[in-house]
């Protein structure tokens, strides 16, 4: 038991919220008040346990996604606690985010992550939606290592990279600039320097980093311009970027972490303390980028349809069997979502042409790559695909069959010699998996939307 007492408290109302998405552990409201607020305003509902019995208990009776610890309240205990948590829960995952300065050594790593407080309610947010993608993507390549193991195809383990973290430094060479870079080289990073924006982005499209340090000098906007282009980038999307923010800069936190900045450092913050944080950022995003590198492994399992590389229809059924076993097990959502190439008469042209057809294949690989790297997508029949989505309500499922859409869309499809190009719409639905329920039923109910929706 930490301090005193070992009460709960919701974030911002006068009674226990039974929706909170997270749970923060701290003796007293110095740190965790704020955050509390900020979180609850940006949707991260949050229950506050002043201990360890307490938090157990939130865990144990709510739908909890994430922890926060205020490493400083908590003491020593905080680590202990940390690893509390996580085993009360198993087999889900839960990621525990740490208040408190980063510690390099490897039994500080119960914590998922660690960032220096004042933690920004938006900053907190980004690293915990972060985590528990990370946390369900790690509970996938569980279920489909053993989906798999079935059908006699082992699907491999993460493999850790042992080399030096990589970090791309950005911005002009003024002496804190090139303190920290020394800092990261003696903390055992390997850096690469780049002094513009455009060579910024020619070494990130070249090669692999774990994490990107920008430099907001002078010209502040350029900085937030590469943060901005990063997150607009699907392969560039989850590297963390910290920006080093000048004092008096006009760029609030909040400006900043809007862009995508995953931290925010000081140049009066002596470099040493900075390079942990950046190292901190990459350990983190390269245990999430090997388990995402894990998943997409399947592709080369031969079991995938051969056309499109997606789950063929019976492997999708006993995926999604076990998925929805163990969405009970872990008290996650789990959703399914149906897209069905729309009947129109350009489509019904280049289905008797054939043309369709050899669209398939481009257009399935488009549904692949366009879902989460924890989703699983299937090809049911011809013409009609499926979603499962772990952690996922059916209005996100939907939303993200709608996104998928929009995106094939904006894709021309070749239609012959002489005739024009076509597009390729969908009839959508979607539906989640409710207790008890029959995951082939859900997806029945998700088809049966994906049909009215054609009627309507």
């Amino acid at each position: 038991m930490v301090g005193g007492g070992d009460s709960t408290s919701p974030g911002e109302s006068g009674s226990v919220s039974v929706d909170a998405r997270v749970v923060v552990v701290a003796r007293d409201d110095a740190l965790a008040g704020p955050l509390c607020e900020g979180l609850d305003r940006l949707g991260w509902t949050t229950i506050t346990a002043r201990g360890p019995y307490a938090a157990l208990a939130a865990i144990a009776d709510l739908g909890i996604q994430a922890a926060i610890i205020d490493v400083k309240s908590c003491g020593q205990d905080a680590l202990v606690m940390a690893r509390r948590l996580k085993s009360q829960v198993a087999p889900r995952r839960l990621p525990v985010l740490g208040i408190g300065e980063p510690n390099l050594d490897a039994e500080a790593w119960s914590f998922d992550l660690t960032l220096p407080p004042p933690l920004h309610p938006e900053q907190a947010a980004l690293r915990l939606q972060s985590l528990v993608r990370t946390a369900i993507a790690e509970e996938e390549l569980e279920l489909r290592r053993e989906t798999f193991a079935e059908r006699g195809r082992a699907l491999d383990l993460p493999e850790p990279l042992l080399e030096p973290y990589r970090i791309l430094a950005v911005g002009e060479p003024t002496p804190q600039f090139l303190a920290l870079s020394n800092a990261l080289g003696r903390a055992g990073a390997d850096v690469v320097g780049a002094f513009t924006a455009y060579t910024a982005f020619d070494y990130l499209h070249e090669k692999a980093f774990d994490a990107v340090v920008l430099w907001a000098g002078e010209d502040q906007t350029e900085a937030l311009s590469i943060a901005g282009g990063m997150r607009r980038n699907t392969r560039l999307y989850h590297l963390p970027a910290l920006l080093y923010l000048k004092e008096g800069s006009k760029v609030t936190p909040s400006d900043a972490f809007g862009r995508g900045v995953s931290d925010v450092a000081s140049p009066e913050t002596p470099p040493a303390e900075t390079a942990k944080r950046v190292i901190e950022l990459a350990r983190a995003y390269r245990r999430q980028h090997t388990i995402r590198t894990a998943l997409e492994k399947a592709r080369s399992s031969g079991l995938m349809d051969a056309a499109t590389g997606l789950f063929t229809r019976d492997l999708f059924a006993a995926h999604l069997a076990r998925l929805a076993r163990a969405a009970q097990d872990r008290n996650r959502p789990l959703s399914v979502c149906v897209l069905k190439i729309a009947d129109r008469p350009e489509i019904a042209r280049v289905r008797k042409s054939g043309w369709l057809d050899r669209a398939i294949p481009q257009l399935g690989s488009m549904v692949g790559r366009l879902v989460r790297a924890e989703d699983t997508a299937a090809r049911l029949s011809p013409e009609v695909f499926a979603l499962a989505l772990p952690g996922t309500p059916a209005a996100n499922a939907r939303l993200a069959g709608e996104r998928i859409a929009a995106v094939i869309g904006c894709t021309a499809f070749d239609a012959g010699d002489d005739q024009p190009a076509f597009v390729a719409e969908f009839d959508i639905g979607a539906a989640q998996v409710e207790r008890g329920e029959n995951p082939a039923r859900t997806l029945e109910r998700a088809a049966a939307k994906a049909a009215q929706k054609k009627a309507g």
